[in-house]
């Protein structure tokens, strides 16, 4: 592609990036749709988070996706937030309008897409959660907003899983956090239909870390959910498909928020399929 003083531009604010998919990701999806767009990485330390911000507005971006650390820090550099955001109380996507910077989340949307793609509607279910982040916000968010039943956080800090789950009191849901290793979590889980880890247990280099879950006490038909994507089968769900579940890897998550924010920014349908595509490219040829 040619880049010129015409072509709009988006990236990537984190610290640090390291080898960031959703380069490639948006690249070639705005390839594809012939949209004279580049996505940058743009890897920004805590303490200058903002001045980049400022900077994005000054050069001219359409946009950025947000990723850790500064999901929460950046609401404070910001015009306006969406809905989305204000519920999951972080934002993973800016839109840059006249001027104006608003803040977007799309990993909630983009969680549920994964799971309807994988033939999982989650109304009426009961849901576990293990951790209790800013993922896993993201994905109560995208549980009550589609009819799930009940939400139990699970998570080695009490406290942190009690005020993920007070965030979300006010919702008509009943959301209860939980520690990993109570009595509450083990009913919780029994009692499961669905149980996703948000952790970062398992994901690449560390690969042979997973979480601990009564896996004797599940429900045969419990889907078991990974919203780590690299390595796409990690050992968690490689023991959930071995005792028989339905599992939904986590490349799905990534290329739906992907394709929501694409969306966002250019205005064009989401390009879901191409973005899933690339990055399984991506992933199968960084084994």
């Amino acid at each position: 592609m040619t880049i010129t003083a015409k072509t709009q531009k988006v990236g990537l604010l984190g610290w640090p990036l390291g080898h960031s998919l959703s380069p490639a990701m948006h690249n070639v999806a705005f390839a594809a749709g012939n949209l004279d767009y580049v996505y940058l990485p743009l890897p920004t330390p805590p303490e200058l988070l903002p001045q980049a911000v400022a900077g994005l507005r000054a050069l001219g971006f359409s946009g950025v996706n947000v990723t850790i650390p500064h999901k929460v820090a950046i609401i404070d550099c910001l015009d306006e937030l969406d809905a989305s955001a204000t519920l999951v109380g972080a934002v993973n996507t800016v839109v840059i309008r006249d001027g104006r910077l608003i803040g977007y989340n799309t990993d909630s949307g983009g969680y549920i897409r994964s799971l309807t793609a994988a033939g999982v509607s989650v109304t009426g279910m009961h849901a576990v959660i293990l951790g209790a982040g800013g993922a896993a916000r993201a994905v109560v968010a995208g549980f009550i907003a589609n009819g799930i039943n009940t939400v139990t956080i699970g998570a080695r800090d009490a406290a942190k899983a009690s005020a993920t789950a007070t965030a979300f009191s006010a919702a008509g849901r009943q959301v209860t956090g939980v520690t990993l290793d109570s009595q509450d979590f083990a009913v919780a889980s029994a009692n499961a239909d669905i149980i996703v880890n948000t952790t970062s247990l398992g994901m690449y280099p560390n690969v042979t870390s997973q979480p601990q879950i009564p896996w004797e006490s599940l429900k045969p038909s419990a889907v078991i959910s990974d919203i780590v994507y690299n390595p796409l089968i990690t050992q968690f769900l490689a023991e959930a498909a071995r005792r028989g579940h339905k599992t939904v890897t986590g490349e799905g998550m990534l290329a739906e928020q992907g394709a929501l924010a694409f969306s966002l920014w250019t205005g064009c349908a989401e390009p879901s399929e191409i973005m899933r595509q690339t990055l399984l490219q991506e992933l199968n040829g960084n084994k």
